[in-house]
């Protein structure tokens, strides 16, 4: 893929604005946190059931409630997963989670099996998948914030393993990009055309390398850890980047939304970090 000074010019000041709101919400404290994630996951699910509509024709037949309810009960699992840092007073956020997720799976039981008169599974096939690619992962987010981190990180900040992982998926999809786009020449997958052996790999590599050696000399930290995330984030990452890109190849469109410049949708920014989340966290709950 030859290289493109405007779409490269494009890109970075898209992503620009992007970090700058990303570090923002992750950043400042539990709640801009939430709030961060909580967009990314209304976003996702939208775009996934726009593309879902393009790919299942019966599924542009959904009503309202069952778009609705299974976002909710998305929603729903991310707040069940909150720590208990999230609280005002006696209230805690992770109580309300497990109430909304409840009251919104009864609400889309009897409205798929109850009032609806035709049932395809399918739809609900659409729904289950749709929940484990986003929803599961989103809500798996909140338990790398806070204990598991610092499990890990010794003393470090709550946010400081989904930033890591986040840094490790950043840094992978630019090194790709750039050195696919200088040397690659050898198509990683046709699902995904534009992806090189060459950038893949060069990517992977210099990801781990400057993700390791940024923590093991700036933060201080163990090479361990720093080399399971970064290694997790290359291999699942490109793992969701190619979903992404099959599911957008079984729509017939090129981006899933048109929401940031030069990167496209929700989905386009978060494939990659949608897959690495879950792996990332059945690695360190298992090694740690």
């Amino acid at each position: 893929m030859p290289f493109n000074f405007q779409s490269f010019k494009t890109r970075t000041l898209t992503a620009i604005v992007f970090v700058v709101v990303m570090l923002s919400g992750l950043l400042w404290n539990q709640w801009s946190f939430l709030v961060l994630f909580t967009i990314i996951h209304f976003g996702c699910w939208i775009e996934y059931q726009k593309l879902i509509k393009k790919i299942d024709p019966d599924y542009k037949e959904v009503s309202t409630v069952h778009q609705y309810s299974i976002l909710f009960v998305g929603w729903g699992f991310l707040l069940w997963m909150t720590n208990d840092t999230y609280r005002i007073g006696n209230w805690l956020l992770a109580d309300t989670g497990w109430w909304l997720l409840m009251v919104s799976l009864i609400v889309y039981i009897i409205n798929e099996y109850f009032i609806n008169k035709k049932i395809l599974y399918q739809l609900t096939a659409h729904a289950l998948f749709g929940f484990v690619y986003i929803s599961l992962s989103l809500g798996l987010m909140m338990k790398l914030w806070g204990n598991l981190g610092q499990t890990v990180f010794t003393g470090s900040a709550d946010w400081m393993m989904p930033v890591i992982l986040i840094a490790s998926i950043w840094v992978n999809d630019t090194m790709a990009y750039l050195v696919g786009s200088l040397i690659g020449r050898t198509p990683f997958s046709p699902v995904s055309p534009k992806k090189t052996w060459e950038g893949t790999i060069g990517g992977a590599i210099l990801a781990v390398l400057v993700v390791t050696f940024g923590g093991i000399y700036l933060l201080h930290f163990a090479a361990k850890p720093l080399l399971l995330i970064s290694s997790t984030a290359a291999i699942a990452g490109t793992m969701g980047d190619l979903l992404e890109s099959k599911l957008k190849r079984l729509a017939g469109v090129k981006d899933s939304g048109r929401i940031m410049p030069g990167h496209g949708g929700f989905l386009d920014r978060f494939d990659s970090l949608l897959v690495a989340i879950t792996v990332t966290w059945i690695v360190f709950r298992v090694l740690y």
